[in-house]
């Protein structure tokens, strides 16, 4: 844009001081004009094109590992690896396992002592076995029935575990999850969703 404007104000100055204009001068100062107005106008186009970069907060709360106790070793392991390679390889901050009416692990960032009570968003996921990811949190109404993370949540992906649980993933930063993200949280889940299902028909 500098290029554009400075070209510009060159043109003026040229043709102020200049007394007398041939026709190849007018000609030339003509595509003069064109060159600076589109670089002008390529820069401005850019600026609007180029994605900003979502604003990232510090999510309220402390940040913590709980597992269930009376979970076979081999679920542990697996809930705590799936956990980490979320919170290490995605804009993850909070992670939340419910399954069959037990909060299964909870892990990052997340306020303590907070009852786990599904609302209409959460239990809709269920049913209909559809995730749901909302961009930007603060935007939605719904929003007050996830009091169970932190209050600033900024972005949040509800992933169903089949129809008996849910893994709900939450983001210090809105319209932070790639569609590869979502696809990497998708095969995830279906990897815990297969091994509980396994532990269950263990005898």
């Amino acid at each position: 844009m500098a290029v554009g404007i400075l070209g510009g104000l060159g043109l003026m100055l040229n043709r102020f001081f200049t007394p007398a204009l041939t026709a190849s001068q007018s000609r030339s100062d003509a595509l003069a004009v064109i060159e600076s107005a589109i670089l002008i106008l390529v820069t401005i186009l850019w600026q609007e094109v180029q994605a900003k970069i979502p604003e990232s907060v510090v999510l309220e709360g402390e940040e913590g590992f709980e597992i269930e106790a009376l979970l076979p070793e081999s679920i542990k392991t697996e809930l705590a690896w799936a956990s980490h390679t979320l919170l290490t390889n995605s804009a993850t901050k909070v992670i939340l396992i419910w399954y069959q009416g037990k909060v299964l692990l909870k892990r990052g960032i997340y306020p303590k002592a907070k009852d786990i009570n599904l609302g209409a968003i959460a239990q809709r996921v269920i049913k209909t076995q559809k995730p749901v990811y909302l961009v930007k949190l603060s935007l939605y109404p719904g929003k007050i029935e996830f009091d169970y993370l932190p209050e600033n949540t900024q972005g949040l992906i509800i992933q169903p575990l089949g129809d008996q649980g849910l893994m709900i993933l939450g983001a210090n930063a809105p319209r932070s999850y790639t569609k590869q993200d979502e696809n990497w949280v998708e095969a995830i889940a279906s990897k815990i969703l297969f091994n509980l299902q396994s532990a269950e028909t263990k005898p």
